[in-house]
């Protein structure tokens, strides 16, 4: 099975009064990178967070983030005595420090006090319930986590269909280059005969064994039946690969390099109008398909 290393999805729930919504997207990385934003008072799921998504995910730059919002008629505003305690004991430290230099503080008010951040805290009536509301809300994540993976699933099925028309694209080019090779080779005997003639009729004391031996050495540097047929064990490998359980994008990114690597050999040896022009077809496929692959789990 193909999966994509990029998805998204979201998820919003509710549990007496406190509603929240879970969101996941993922983009490409090397290997798997999870990172989450959770509210304050909920860093104790991120581990079960991390570990569930690691279970689902191979690889890929995995975003996550909770956002908690309390119902307005269902929040009471509750003294938060300590901190009330902090600020009123910092209010008379700087109050006598400014008479120590001279200085008259303004009075101050009830309602200064309670302006300070942290004084005055929104509660739920349910606040005691935390541990029911974090297991809806880890509940929750479980269902937007089958979702996101579901996505990238949709969306690997969609690279597949594309790599798989790309292996079949290569496939047929390197058929074509084999067509084209006999025409290629008789070409390539007349001009070697010819070559030949000419540098016989016009030099004395030729060394026939050499001659036939540096024209061993260049048949064999153009020769590109062994490229093509490590073309056809790649496109064999490739298929395999697409069939195949599990992530394989780093497999078939190393496979895409050797594809590229018989194409430019094939380009060099060619020596032919036409199968040149095979080459560089091959390269362009060959290009686009790595393109595709940077997206594969």
């Amino acid at each position: 099975m193909v999966n994509s290393m990029t998805g998204f999805a979201s998820l919003g729930g509710e549990y007496q009064g406190t509603h929240w919504v879970w969101e996941i997207r993922s983009v490409n990385g090397r290997g798997l990178d999870v990172r989450t934003r959770l509210p304050e008072g909920f860093d104790a799921i991120e581990k079960f967070v991390k570990a569930e998504t690691a279970k689902a995910c191979a690889r890929g730059t995995v975003n996550i983030g909770l956002r908690i919002k309390q119902g307005a008629e269902d929040a009471a505003p509750v003294l938060n005595v300590e901190n009330l305690d902090a600020v009123i004991e910092a209010v008379k430290t700087a109050e006598e420090r400014a008479l120590n230099k001279g200085l008259s503080l303004a009075v101050t008010r009830g309602a200064d006090l309670l302006s300070v951040r942290g004084v005055i805290e929104m509660a739920s009536p349910d606040k005691q319930d935390d541990a029911a509301l974090q297991k809806t809300i880890k509940s929750d994540f479980q269902k937007v986590l089958t979702d996101f993976t579901k996505a990238r699933q949709t969306e690997g099925d969609s690279l597949k269909s594309i790599l798989s028309e790309q292996v079949d694209q290569i496939e047929t080019l390197n058929k074509q280059s084999s067509d084209i090779l006999a025409e290629r080779s008789d070409k390539t005997k007349e001009a070697f005969h010819a070559n030949i003639q000419k540098i016989l009729q016009n030099a004395d004391g030729v060394d026939e064994a050499r001659l036939t031996q540096e024209l061993a050495i260049l048949a064999v540097k153009s020769d590109v039946m062994e490229e093509l047929d490590r073309l056809t064990a790649h496109v064999n490998a490739a298929r395999e690969l697409l069939k195949a359980k599990g992530p394989i994008g780093r497999k078939f990114d190393f496979l895409t390099q050797e594809f590229n690597r018989e194409a430019n050999t094939l380009c060099s040896k060619a020596g032919h109008t036409a199968l040149t022009q095979i080459g560089l077809e091959l390269k362009t496929v060959i290009d686009q398909m790595r393109e595709q692959v940077q997206n594969v789990e």
